[in-house]
């Protein structure tokens, strides 16, 4: 399973439910180390440095992103919100967010992981009580359990990304059709 960060849900707090990959099978975690964790932080452009992180924060970062995630398919599925992964992301909100600085050579977004988690959980609130969320899809590939928000004309997208998904699943289908297909006769 390839290790890199991916960013393709259109909003940071859906790429940050989306680090445990395939939610429905195989479950793959990302976070699997304070340095995964803060790789994520740095590789979304949430911060520029981020301090060292401790085991602590992992199992902080995972807690929220499960209640983010949870509010997210809540929120998609039409329901009422989960009190307490509610409570999960309030709490992470409450705290001390990123804060960028100028400097001379231009902006420098210093943090500690705490810090980054509390930016993403205001964001995730940002995200859960804005005007996006009739756009929250799920993709379309059984395996993936990625939620994206759907810009695409007519609300058409069916994958979380092309390269991630949707090739997987129309190779998949074009190979079916083909061994479907009876051959024509000549003659």
């Amino acid at each position: 399973m390839n290790l890199d960060h991916v960013f393709v849900c259109g909003h940071p707090a859906l790429d940050f439910a989306a680090t445990l990959r395939a939610r429905r099978s195989t479950r793959f975690e990302m976070f699997v180390t304070p340095e995964r964790l803060n790789a994520w932080y740095l590789e979304s452009g949430l911060v520029d440095t981020i301090t060292p992180g401790e085991e602590d924060d992992v199992r902080e970062a995972i807690s929220v992103r499960e209640a983010v995630y949870r509010l997210v398919t809540d929120r998609r599925l039409g329901e009422e919100f989960d009190p307490d992964a509610l409570d999960v992301v309030n709490t992470a909100a409450r705290k001390t967010p990123v804060t960028p600085q100028l400097t001379p050579a231009g902006r420098l977004t210093e943090a500690t992981p705490d810090q980054a988690l509390a930016t993403v959980a205001r964001q995730a609130v940002e995200l859960l009580s804005g005007p996006d969320v009739p756009l929250i899809k799920e993709c379309g590939n059984p395996e993936c359990t990625r939620v994206y928000i759907d810009r695409s004309r007519g609300m058409r997208r069916q994958w979380c990304g092309m390269e991630s998904c949707g090739n997987k699943i129309k190779a998949a289908a074009y190979r079916a059709r083909k061994k479907t297909a009876t051959p024509v006769g000549h003659g």
